[in-house]
């Protein structure tokens, strides 16, 4: 039955529309009641649902925290005892270099020392002896003969004058004498302040090692305690390794591309060009697995340096295998290097080709005059074709870097959007209470007249039922 089917059933669709309306406003009002309680029951449900899975998501936010905390904290646990086990080696080769020395520097110090107390007690200062002459004068003075005192005076006066000066003569010999072991003293005092020197730098540098040594042993105690600043300070290094890796990980990436170039082109020579694996050129795939295995081959050398440790069993074997291993990816990396090194000289070989062929066909006879500086660019190409697998060897060390701070900074992320997915279902639990409440107030809205008319009557019959009260009260007083 269609709507003006429906409004028919009076000659005047106004007063059918008017009645319908007078109809339908009954009928909400007799369900009033009932739509109020399904309405208030299906958005406290949706309600409850929604908190229920913020409750949920806050929980999975608080799990996902812990295991990034566990994972920031044994990664730096990690990092740190790698640090104090450098430092504790550096310490123990300093001090195995300087305790091999000891006996040679103690054997020159001793004798240096003997030598400066030889010569100190040879050049000690000898006063001369008082002379007799004193005792002399005196005893001449005491005689009675007067003629016979001064020439006996002026004799010991010669003789005194003569033995003063011998006595001079003689102290100004031992005096220079003196000097001159005082003077070899001197090498042997630099000797011995450029031995203290070395002793004191050694010192000096085991002691700035040993300071260093402290701080890292407190970083790592608070790690193993959990501290919050170490949690956060290690969060935000691994947020900083991550681009920093992430930015060097980009440029080797630039680096293969143009590794990619030099060799793409002369490939398609050597496994056909017109060969096509899916929708992918064979001579391209073919680069990319050149490039890929010299990855693969510096990753594994820098494994067996024992520079990076992305692979525990290559750093857990003998050092006599992983010697070997060393030498086998190294030389595996060269023959790589030489093979794109021809390839790239291959290239420039085509290039070459292509342009004489060119010219020939234009009947241009000027492309043997372009070939006269033909070599800086064949060997540069052949430099570049031969260096990039080495250079390439080190993204290991950023890659490691980047996979590992890739844990803390997904975690975060993670924990940010659990975060942010926790609010907005906050949010619409809040939202939907106040939905209801809306939609209550919307259903009542078209039943404004008979609620203002149930209002009026409970407002009369209270008013009635106050008059009967109150009497009974007054009588009661």
């Amino acid at each position: 039955m269609s709507f003006s089917a429906i409004l028919e059933f009076t000659p005047w669709p106004t007063l059918s529309i008017l009645i319908l309306f007078i109809v339908a406003v009954f009928v909400l009002f007799l369900a009033r009641d009932t739509a109020h309680q399904a309405i208030r029951t299906a958005t406290s449900a949706i309600a409850r649902g929604l908190r229920l899975a913020s409750h949920s998501t806050t929980h999975l936010e608080a799990r996902l925290a812990t295991r990034n905390r566990d994972v920031l904290l044994a990664a730096g646990r990690e990092a740190k005892e790698r640090i104090i086990e450098r430092e504790f080696e550096r310490i123990s080769d300093s001090v195995r270099k300087d305790l091999s020395n000891y006996p040679t520097l103690h054997r020159a110090l001793s004798e240096s020392i003997r030598r400066i107390e030889e010569n100190h007690q040879a050049a000690v200062d000898v006063p001369p002896e008082a002379p007799g002459w004193v005792r002399a004068v005196d005893a001449v003075a005491k005689m009675e003969g007067k003629n016979g005192a001064g020439a006996i005076l002026e004799d010991i006066h010669k003789s005194l004058v003569k033995a003063h000066k011998e006595a001079m003569d003689t102290y100004r010999e031992a005096s220079a004498e003196r000097h001159g072991l005082l003077r070899k003293m001197m090498p042997e005092w630099r000797v011995i302040k450029e031995t203290l020197d070395r002793v004191m730098a050694s010192v000096e540098s085991l002691l700035n090692r040993a300071n260093a040594i402290d701080r890292h042993m407190q970083d790592y105690q608070d790690i193993l305690r959990g501290h919050d600043h170490a949690v956060s300070t290690l969060s935000s290094s691994s947020v900083v390794q991550f681009f920093v890796s992430g930015l060097v990980l980009l440029i080797a990436i630039g680096g293969a591309a143009i590794n990619f170039s030099l060799i793409a082109r002369p490939m398609s020579e050597m496994v056909g060009g017109t060969s096509y694996i899916g929708s992918f050129r064979t001579a391209d795939i073919a680069a990319l697995v050149i490039i890929m295995v010299e990855i693969s081959m510096g990753l594994f050398l820098m494994e067996s340096l024992r520079i990076t440790r992305l692979f525990p069993v290559i750093a857990a074997l003998p050092d006599k295998m992983r010697v070997r291993m060393i030498w086998i990816t190294f030389c595996l990396l060269t023959l790589l290097a030489s093979v794109e090194a021809g390839l790239a000289y291959m290239r420039e070989v085509l290039l070459q080709d292509e342009l004489a062929t060119g010219a020939l066909l234009r009947g241009d006879d000027s492309g043997g005059l372009q070939n006269e500086f033909l070599w800086i660019t064949t060997a540069a190409q052949m430099g570049m074709g031969f260096i990039l697998p080495f250079a390439l060897t080190f993204v290991a060390i950023p890659f490691e870097t980047f996979v590992h701070s890739s844990r803390t900074v997904l975690g975060l992320c993670g924990i940010g959007l659990l975060r942010a997915v926790a609010l907005i279902f906050r949010v619409l639990s809040n939202s939907f209470h106040h939905i209801g409440k809306l939609l209550e107030r919307l259903y009542d809205l078209p039943l404004f007249v008979p609620l203002w008319l149930e209002s009026r009557a409970k407002a009369a019959a209270e008013e009635e039922r106050a008059r009967e009260v109150a009497p009974a009260q007054e009588a009661q007083t």
